[in-house]
């Protein structure tokens, strides 16, 4: 639980954004809040979902980053076309260490950057011909490839392509799935939409391929959704379900196929892990095909053992005991692992910020180890994450949306946490403020942080972080300020 009360959290809230003019000081006070458990909706108390504002800076990514980046970009055997300037395909490539089984080049292609590039005279006269001729190319040299999506950026639709004809006529000509995506990068709110768009697609152009064909299932068929395999996280989530007794017929999109989405549609029961971007196609696939789905959490064993025993309800007895087996068989393992690790952290202040589902669903790992998350937000989540979250943390602790750069320094400098837990962009502000810094957007090059195994690197790589002697030799604004005061008394 927070040591701050609700009126200490909201002081501090009105005291960060006095800096800014009024207009800007209104709309942010929206988008900071004082956790309140009692409320059922967090519309009551934050504002989420809502375009940042021009000139504040933000930790936001685009549409195009929602579709290529997280949800379409690791399907490991389709190529991913990024239609537009060569950038945005270059930064959105390997950068978030979506593990695969397979040869890059050949018949896996997630790290690899298939681009239009396109020119001045792209912008003026059109990319279609371009983006038809690099669709054959790709044939040619890749022709173990699945699939082709084609990722349009920012110019494609300003311009007008008609991606959506050159695909159709593109996959008729190499009779494999080409899939037209309108991702543009200013489309929406922030990555979010992109997320949104990329389902849509999905659900379009790729599960109605295999209606009315032929599947050989079993009673206890899975798919793993809406994990992006970071780290290995998704293999380390397969890892308990089989040892459940369950099939994992599909991972979306971590080492995902896409013959793994098509099949998809005939499981028992979707697992939902990121619920910010495949909560669309979940309940697409509930109001069609009737399949049931379910949020889990892996992260930590209270979070495990809650969740595996949520998902066996969904089968029969033999599910159930051989969950509670496998419950049994890692709990020492834990005991262990906490023994180790908890009287090192236990009590240490933790606050987060990423995107996505972490913000909410690692709070119970740190607590397994003892440790207090005193703030979180997200940078694109929406009312129903909120919804998820207030029930996470403890009362009259801190939350922000989309929080600028600006206040999430002046949150830490006041809050004094002793990590803090976000992504790529973050890390070497804090860290040379003299704060440790877990990446938890990838792992910080670690993981898995899912499942048992995770959850022991999870806590060797906090304990790591806090025990780094390199923070000794570095002072925080906040303790230089009190030993300046100090010394000025002391003369």
């Amino acid at each position: 639980m927070s040591n701050m009360t609700r009126e200490e959290t909201e002081a501090l809230i009105a005291e960060v954004l006095e800096v800014y003019p009024d207009k800007a000081k209104k709309d942010r006070t929206k988008h900071l809040a004082a956790n309140d458990v009692t409320v059922e909706q967090s519309k009551k108390c934050i504002t989420s979902n809502r375009k940042s504002l021009p000139g504040v800076m933000t930790i936001r990514g685009c549409a195009y980053a929602g579709s290529k980046g997280v949800v379409w970009g690791p399907i490991k055997d389709m190529i991913h076309i990024s239609h537009g300037p060569v950038g945005c395909g270059q930064y959105s490539r390997a950068g978030r260490r979506n593990y695969y089984v397979g040869t890059t080049g050949v018949d896996t292609f997630g790290t690899m950057n298939f681009t239009s590039d396109f020119q001045e005279k792209d912008i003026v006269f059109g990319g279609d011909k371009k983006l038809a001729k690099l669709i054959e190319e790709i044939e040619q040299l890749f022709p173990l490839h699945k699939g082709i999506s084609v990722q349009s950026e920012c110019p494609i639709g300003l311009i007008g392509d008609d991606i959506e004809s050159v695909s159709k006529k593109a996959s008729k000509a190499i009779d494999k799935p080409v899939v037209p995506v309108r991702c543009e990068g200013f489309r929406g709110v922030s990555q979010s939409l992109g997320h949104h768009i990329a389902n849509d697609t999905i659900r379009d152009w790729v599960l109605d391929k295999r209606d009315g064909e032929t599947y050989e299932g079993t009673p206890y068929d899975v798919a793993i959704i809406g994990d992006y395999n970071i780290g290995g996280d998704a293999w380390a989530t397969r890892i308990l379900l089989e040892e459940m007794g369950l099939r994992v017929v599909a991972q979306w999109s971590g080492d995902g196929t896409i013959a793994e989405m098509m099949n998809t549609p005939k499981v028992k029961l979707n697992l939902l892990h990121c619920y910010r971007s495949m909560n669309y196609i979940s309940r697409h696939m509930e109001e069609k095909y009737g399949i049931p789905y379910l949020e889990y959490n892996f992260f930590g064993p209270t979070k495990i053992i809650e969740s595996c025993r949520k998902i066996a309800a969904f089968f029969d007895d033999s599910i159930k005991e051989k969950t509670e087996a496998m419950i049994a068989r890692y709990q020492p393992m834990m005991d262990e692992i906490i023994a180790k690790y908890k009287p090192r952290l236990q009590g240490k202040k933790v606050m987060l910020y990423v995107g996505g589902l972490r913000p909410r669903h690692v709070i119970g790992a740190y607590e397994d180890l003892g440790m207090e998350v005193i703030g979180t937000g997200y940078e694109f989540a929406h009312n129903d994450d909120y919804d998820r979250t207030i029930k996470e943390m403890g009362d009259a602790t801190l939350l922000y949306d989309d929080v600028t750069g600006f206040e999430l320094e002046e949150f830490v400098k006041r809050l004094k946490p002793d990590m803090v837990g976000s992504g790529i962009k973050e890390k070497y502000i804090f860290q040379k403020m003299g704060i440790p810094l877990r990446q938890m957007h990838s792992w910080d090059y670690s993981g898995p942080y899912h499942g048992y195994d995770g959850f022991a690197i999870f806590a060797r790589d906090m304990d790591i972080a806090l025990s780094n002697p390199t923070f000794k030799n570095l002072t925080p604004p906040w303790k230089k300020v009190t030993e300046e005061t100090a010394e000025k008394k002391a003369a």
